[in-house]
């Protein structure tokens, strides 16, 4: 059991991060996704609360809606490597150019470094599956490295090379001389059917839930969809340290909008239907594109936007979401769109229905509020 403060009062200030604490049996943690995507259990957090499966989703919407997807695919960005001594090392690429940013293509990349011994610049590491590395220069936390030989280029040997990276809360996988490898389902299970755009470090995991029956039901409801990207990045998996929400630093992600996707929202707002965002990334693009009126801007820019409580939301209706770890700003953007004392009753709920949390878990299905 992790052991966190309870009894927070509805009144208690919303900045302050223990007002998003709250106690979590480790036995609810998913390590392995359910056996089809569609098995998952759904909260419907609604007055009262109802229980479904993630297979009722699109019975919750109406014609006129627009549903809104993140096309962001999962980079194989883990490599592990042998080092001239024998150690291992592993080599966690977190884009070409600059981290999160993956247009660069080429040989050379800008990755985490990790090995039981401090590495060197200008060290050559044996990379699993064939070629060399150069670990070239610092950059802040990560490094720059270089292909020496093997692959083409660097998309070339993470896909020959590389595994997908699992969130440090998934513990079920394999230990390979202590570095954590994700198993065989996870190149399917830890990606969406619709992931196209590669460069994200983490699954936007709400739309892991979401299979071709679902799409097909979609599309014999008249019901209209639309892709952005948010390319999720290492800063995801980072906690927040300070006391104060207001104080946590948001790291960049870089997102796009395309005019598709703001000529679609309108066509929803005139027909009367909702805007529905699966999860919080894609809520996050949309928020973070709109101006005050929810006019949305086509683009491609980076989001540093936190929401919490207070927010005045512009663009999104209702939201497909998993359930998130305590003490996390995603908990606070779902406690700002939903309300708070509706979510920890939705999360009590949850916990005391045995639910499943995080990345491979179950979902919760927000409606408009008003709804």
């Amino acid at each position: 059991m992790r052991r966190m403060s309870d009894g927070i009062a509805e009144a208690f200030d919303l900045d302050d991060m223990r007002a998003y604490d709250f106690a979590l049996p480790e036995a609810l943690i998913a390590s392995t996704p359910a056996p089809r995507r569609r098995d998952a259990r759904m909260l419907v957090l609604s007055e009262p609360l109802g229980d479904a499966t993630v297979a009722d989703f699109v019975d919750q919407l109406d014609p006129r809606d627009l549903v809104v997807l993140n096309d962001a695919r999962v980079s194989r960005a883990r490599i592990w490597a042998k080092r001239a001594t024998g150690g291992r090392v592993e080599i966690f690429v977190v884009g070409f150019d600059a981290e999160g940013d993956w247009r660069g293509v080429g040989r050379v990349a800008v990755a985490l470094v990790r090995s039981n011994r401090g590495v060197a610049p200008g060290e050559v590491v044996a990379v699993d599956g064939g070629g060399r590395l150069r670990i070239e220069a610092r950059e802040g936390a990560a490094w720059r490295v270089s292909l020496v030989d093997g692959a083409e280029d660097f998309p070339a040997l993470m896909e020959q090379s590389g595994a997908l990276p699992l969130p440090p809360y998934i513990v079920r996988e394999r230990e390979r001389v202590g570095m954590r490898v994700a198993d065989a389902v996870d190149a399917e299970r830890y990606q969406t059917v619709y992931a196209a755009e590669p460069g994200a470090v983490a699954a936007p995991t709400a739309g892991l839930h979401l299979d071709a029956e679902h799409f097909a039901a979609l599309e014999a409801r008249g019901i209209e969809t639309a892709r952005v990207t948010l390319w999720v990045g290492t800063g995801t998996f980072k906690p927040v340290t300070a006391d104060r929400l207001s104080a946590h630093e948001m790291h960049a992600e870089r997102i796009r909008v395309g005019t598709d996707v703001s000529d679609a929202v309108e066509r929803a707002r005139r027909r009367g239907g909702r805007v529905v965002a699966i999860g919080t990334t894609v809520a996050r693009v949309l928020e973070s594109s709109a101006d005050a009126l929810g006019r949305l801007s086509a683009g491609e820019s980076t989001t540093r936007l936190c929401i919490a409580p207070g927010y005045r939301w512009r663009v999104v209706d209702a939201l497909l979401t998993n359930f998130h770890l305590p003490r996390s700003t995603l908990l606070a953007l779902v406690s700002s769109f939903a309300g708070y004392a509706r979510v920890r009753a939705g999360y009590a709920h949850a916990i005391a229905h045995r639910y499943r949390f995080y990345s491979y878990g179950d979902a919760m299905w927000i409606p408009r509020r008003d709804d």
